[in-house]
């Protein structure tokens, strides 16, 4: 009985691998908006990033992203992110799936030739569109520290 389950099981387990999507490598860019609470409105963001996509379900990302610049009294705070995170995605309709991420990012801060940076997870959540088997658009909020949200548009390019 045992071994009948165990290969019912297999079986099972088998068949949903190859139906799942292709893995596959992708990069992309974003286009976006950044929020600090202690400084004042939004400004551009933008970004890079690449990935592995193991199947339709479930990928990992690292990036890069520009969060902005502030003038804080005449002076220049320039604002960065680097990342590293997993995403969990559920397909909702056909070309259409909405996902969340879960990582660890370090942003920093520059200003006046000084540095400073924030190690802290990172959350998201976001819609993505296939157009076609090798291109990708979606659009996400993140939160990369405590009181900072960033809001982005991008396209990714899959091998």
């Amino acid at each position: 009985m045992i071994k009948q389950i165990t290969a019912a099981a297999l079986l099972a387990v088998t068949s949903f691998a190859a139906s799942a999507a292709e893995p596959s490598f992708y990069v992309g860019g974003d286009v976006g908006s950044s929020k600090h609470e202690d400084l004042d409105g939004r400004k551009a963001s933008y970004g890079i990033f690449a990935g592995y996509q193991f199947d339709e379900n479930f990928s990992v990302e690292a990036g890069y992203r520009n969060l902005g610049k502030w003038d804080i009294l005449g002076v220049d705070l320039k604002t960065n992110q680097l990342a590293l995170s997993v995403i969990g995605s559920v397909p909702v309709a056909d070309q259409v799936a909405v996902y969340g991420r879960l990582g660890y990012n370090r942003v920093e801060a520059k200003a006046l030739g000084e540095k400073e940076h924030e190690n802290k997870a990172l959350f998201g959540v976001g819609v993505s569109y296939q157009f076609t088997k090798e291109i990708s658009g979606r659009v996400e909020w993140q939160r990369p520290i405590s009181g900072s949200n960033n809001i982005s548009a991008g396209v990714a390019y899959h091998f």
